[in-house]
C-alpha cells in the first residue's frame, strides 16, 4: 500500500518499467510465448495501478495537504 508521494512516484516508475519490458517482449517473443509471459507482468501492473487509485482516492491528512512542495516554491 502506498503511504506517501514518494512511494507513489516509485510505483509510477515501476509501472513504466514493467510496461517497457512488455513492449520489448512483444517484439522479441513469439505470440504464444508472449501470451504466457505477459500474464504475470500484466497482473503486477493491475496491482500497482489499484494501489495508485487507492492512494489518490484517500483524503489527505492535514499534514499532507499543507506541506509546501519544493516545486511550488520555484513558481
Amino acid at each position: 500500500m502506498i503511504q506517501n508521494d514518494e512511494e507513489f512516484r516509485v510505483t509510477q516508475s515501476r509501472i513504466a518499467s514493467v510496461q517497457n519490458i512488455l513492449l520489448s517482449l512483444r517484439t522479441t517473443e513469439k505470440p504464444s510465448n508472449y501470451a504466457l509471459m505477459s500474464k504475470g507482468y500484466l497482473m503486477e501492473i493491475d496491482k500497482m495501478q489499484a494501489e495508485i487509485i487507492e492512494y489518490l482516492s484517500r483524503i489527505p491528512t492535514v499534514s499532507e495537504a499543507f506541506v509546501e512542495k519544493p516545486d511550488a516554491l520555484s513558481k
